[in-house]
């Protein structure tokens, strides 16, 4: 049961990391569709770099085992910025919240230590 238990987080913690993976990918990519949805927010389209940089750092450090719960705090504070940027426009933010509810759930599931507290 412990193993199925660890595998179904790896498994949340690899659709998060996914998410946010693409995210990254299409801040970096940039285009049309980027600068349209940054001005919506009142965003910079300067910063979809900066941001997109960042959450390729979250991921990277989320992911690492000796790092997870560094990563699972970053990328809670990640999306609480991202809910408030959606919140401030008047757009809901329930994907947010719960990209970083799946991802503690996620590490809570991978990391025996955390399940012990």
């Amino acid at each position: 049961m412990q193993g199925k238990i660890i595998w179904v987080g790896r498994v949340l913690s690899g659709l998060v990391a996914l998410m946010l993976l693409f995210s990254a990918a299409m801040k970096l990519k940039g285009g049309p569709e980027l600068a349209q949805g940054m001005a919506k927010m009142g965003l910079r389209e300067s910063m979809a770099v900066p941001l997109g940089l960042l959450e390729l750092g979250v991921v990277v450090v989320y992911l690492i085992p000796q790092t997870s719960v560094l990563g699972a705090i970053l990328v809670a504070g990640y999306m609480g910025g991202a809910m408030l940027t959606h919140w401030r426009v008047g757009e809901m933010f329930l994907i947010q919240f719960a990209i970083g509810v799946v991802a503690w759930l996620g590490l809570w599931l991978r990391e025996p230590r955390l399940r012990s507290l």
